[in-house]
Parts: structure tokens; C-alpha cells; sequence
């Protein structure tokens, strides 16, 4: 997966549209290849992108979970640690 998804299910507070259509611009751009696509591949480009945030958003609203929510900068918390300790900083 790439790096720069993150989960975005069950945390507090819960994922913003913002957040959703980043992941979905970074899905995009992970199986398509491009960072930015040509001109004559933007329409498809963005169109992937639109439809994968509508369908993200739509599977986040219809997921149940009897476990708490996470928080976020708990979370970021543990991230930052594990990078530490995988990077050496």
C-alpha cells in the first residue's frame, strides 16, 4: 500500500472529504503511474479520482464497529515512534 494512505475508519475526529480525496489522488496516482497526468490523460485522471473519493466516502459512512474510536494524534504519536525507530532520528 502506499505510504501516503492512511486509514481513515474509525478515527476521532473521522475523516474529512479533504482527507478522503487525498487518499483517493494518492491511490490514483500509485496504480496509474503519473504524479501529475498529460493533458490528454487529465479528464480520465481526475474522473478516476472523483469516483474513488465518492466510493471511499461511501464505504466509510457504511462500515459498524463495536471497538472504539482511535485518536488521531495518538495515533500520529506512534507513527512518529516507529519512524524513529526505523530511521534512526
Amino acid at each position: 500500500m502506499c505510504r501516503s494512505i492512511r486509514t481513515l475508519y474509525n478515527i476521532e475526529p473521522p475523516a474529512s472529504d479533504e482527507e478522503v480525496r487525498a487518499a483517493a489522488l494518492q491511490f490514483v496516482r500509485k496504480i496509474s503511474g503519473f504524479t501529475r497526468p498529460s493533458r490528454v490523460n487529465e479528464a480520465a485522471f481526475a474522473a478516476a479520482v472523483d469516483e474513488i473519493a465518492d466510493v471511499s466516502a461511501r464505504l466509510l459512512a457504511s462500515l459498524e464497529t463495536s471497538a472504539p474510536a482511535r485518536d488521531r494524534e495518538r495515533e500520529a504519536a506512534k507513527a512518529m515512534a516507529r519512524a524513529r525507530e526505523r530511521f534512526g532520528r
